[in-house]
Parts: C-alpha cells; structure tokens; sequence
C-alpha cells in the first residue's frame, strides 16, 4: 500500500503542517487518485478563520481542499465509469457535513473521491488546467440548477434557446465563469459584471453584455439592459453582491430568486495570529446586521434569496447531471473551457500554503493552482 502524505489544518484555528496520512480506502462506487494539481479557493485559507462558523461539525486535525486532479489508481465496489489509469478532475467533498472525511480532502498524495462527483478529462487537458474547475464549478451549478435555488433548465449540447436573461454578478471570478458557461449551455442569455479589464473575458465565455460592477450606476445600467427581457434570476458572487442583485430583479419582469454565493462582509484583512476572535465579533454583528436587512427587503419585495452551499449537488441530481451526464463530453468536444487560467505558484504539497497566501492577495480571472 503506498504511503500517503497531506497537509493538515491541525486545528481549529491551527496552522496546517505536512504529516503522513492513512492511505484512503475506496468504498462502494468511491475511487482514489494520485492527486497531480490541486486549485486554491478563498474558502482554503478561510477555513482557520471561520471555519468554527460555517464548517462546525468537523474534527480536527482535518484535510481540506476541494479542487483535485490526477490519475486513478484504485476503484471501489460498484464503480463502472472509471478504470485504474484514467485522468480525472473531482470535486473533493471531505468538508461536507455528510461526508466529514479528512481522506477526501484534496491536499493530499492520494485523495478518495465520489465516481459521481468525478470526470474524465481529455488527453490534451493539464491537470493544471482540469484543477480549477471543480468547487467553481459545483457552487455555480447548485445556485443554477438545484430546486432550492434558481432551478433553471439544465445544460446539454442540444438545448434551445429559452428566451430568458440570467443575471451573473461576478463574471470573471472562478464561480462566475462557469456560470456564465452553463446557463449559455442550458440556452439563456447572460449579462454579468466584471472590471473593464475582464469585458472580452467574459464575452469570450458567452455573456451578452457586461457591466462594470464599480460604476456609480451599474444597477440602473443593468436594468435598463434587461428591458425587453425575461429575467431569470440572479446570481450574485462576491461580497455586497446580492442587495444589488435584489434592486434588479425586482425592477425586472420574471424570477425574483437571488442566489448568492458569498457573505455581505469581507474577511480579506484578517489577522492570522492573535487577535482574531476580537476581530471577528464586529464583523460577525456586521455580517448578522446586513442579513437581517436584505431579509426585510426581500420580505416586502417577495424576492426569495438563497445561499448556495457548493457541495450540495452531491446529496441530489446535480450533481450526477454536471459531472457524469455534461461535463465528460462537453470537455471532449470543445463545448465548455476551463476557466478561470490557472497560475501555478509551485510543485508538491509544501507549496500549497503559498497557494493560499497568493490566492488571499486576490486573482482576477484567474486560479491558483499548485501542482503535486
């Protein structure tokens, strides 16, 4: 059995360290791959901050990690789509509340992964480039296609046009490129915002339209840009992203849905030593006070918001349908490109804490991706 080494959050609010890990053993319709790129999200380097808060029912010392890929190389029972040898991307679930499972964490030599939860990648897809789909990716198919959220028609390389407009705030970051691509996939019109610098970016991806989300009249701008049109909701990434997002749905004809994928405060300036929990009980009461403000706006309004938990595909038929159903051809055929562009800061596990170093500094169309 090969020796298997990860890189360990080795507390709460610990430092993470290199140590030796058991060797992850497939279960029913599991598989293990020798980890070859891994990609960095904001929520990696968040996970001693606040971890306590979103992610309470892990044990620590804990791997974390969700964006893996590599090569196959052991497969559990009732595993039929993949072979020892074959080169994948998959989204690592560990952190999910249902799985809590450090073995799945995708810091690591050798990481489990779920078989619906993984894809094929093309020959001539780097595992680099294959790393920065994954939690992007899932985050931007729960907020779209689950039942819960905005529930869209899903993506398929034969899909027609709908004749509506999503909105996605927040084009060029990881969540917002794939989002722009699977509701082009799924037949919808996209206006979206990114910084000026990104416009060709996300035309390029398949947005109609593309506003500057710092313009003193962005929401007015983008309002008058959906007259005519048929909202379908709004896909609100980034921080104080979503009370803008409810001002334009409701100013638009169709979906009053908001799904919002970040908080309405930023944790960017957080101290790493001491001194944290002092910091974060003023920005906790900022972040509670702003909820309960866009909660009695969108009560009057009756706008339905909703925060996306990015690993809830897992639990339902998303998750199946982007990875086993869409994304395996639509890579092979051109049809959906892996985006944002990786930037690899370094080779081997060790190098993943400078990952989250570079990626807490902010990536505009672009991923952090470490290769292992």
């Amino acid at each position: 059995m090969p020796s298997n080494t990860a890189l360990w959050l080795v507390a709460q609010r610990g430092p993470f360290e290199l140590r030796s890990a058991p060797y992850p053993v497939p279960l029913d319709r599991e598989i293990v791959i020798k980890t070859r790129a891994v990609a960095i999200n904001p929520v990696d380097w968040l996970f001693p901050i606040i971890g306590n808060f979103a992610f309470p029912w892990l044990k620590y010392p804990f791997v974390i990690g969700s964006d893996a890929a590599g090569e196959v190389v052991e497969v559990g029972t009732g595993v039929t789509r993949f072979k020892v040898g074959d080169r994948v991307l998959g989204h690592a679930v560990g952190a999910d509340k249902s799985r809590n499972n450090p073995a799945e964490g995708a810091f690591q030599d050798y990481t489990l992964l779920l078989e619906h939860m993984t894809a094929p990648i093309p020959d001539a897809l780097s595992y680099e480039r294959a790393a920065v789909l994954p939690l992007g990716l899932s985050t931007a198919a729960c907020g779209l296609f689950q039942n819960d959220q905005l529930a869209l028609d899903h993506p398929s390389a034969t899909s027609k046009p709908t004749g509506k407009t999503l909105l996605v705030w927040g084009g060029s970051t990881s969540v917002g490129s794939n989002a722009i691509q699977l509701a082009v996939a799924a037949g919808y019109d996209v206006i979206t915002t990114a910084s000026p610098k990104n416009f060709d970016y996300v035309r390029r991806l398949g947005a109609v339209a593309a506003f500057d989300y710092k313009s003193k009249t962005v929401v007015r701008d983008i309002i008058q840009a959906f007259s005519g049109r048929t909202c379908a909701g709004a896909l609100a990434i980034g921080v104080a992203s979503t009370a803008p997002c409810v001002d334009i749905v409701h100013a638009c004809k169709g979906a009053k849905v908001v799904s919002f994928a970040s908080p309405p405060v930023s944790f960017d300036d957080a101290p790493q030593g001491r001194g944290r929990t002092v910091w974060l009980v003023p920005k906790i009461a900022r972040m509670l006070a702003s909820n309960v403000g866009l909660m009695l706006k969108t009560r009057t309004r009756r706008i339905r918001t909703q925060f996306i938990f990015g690993s809830s595909l897992l639990a339902n038929e998303v998750g199946p349908m982007i990875y086993v159903d869409f994304l395996p051809q639509a890579l092979a055929d051109g049809r959906y490109v892996t985006a944002p562009e990786p930037v690899v800061v370094g080779h081997g596990l060790g190098e993943i804490q400078r990952g989250l170093a570079a990626q807490k500094q902010g990536m505009s169309a672009q991923k952090v991706v470490v290769s292992i």
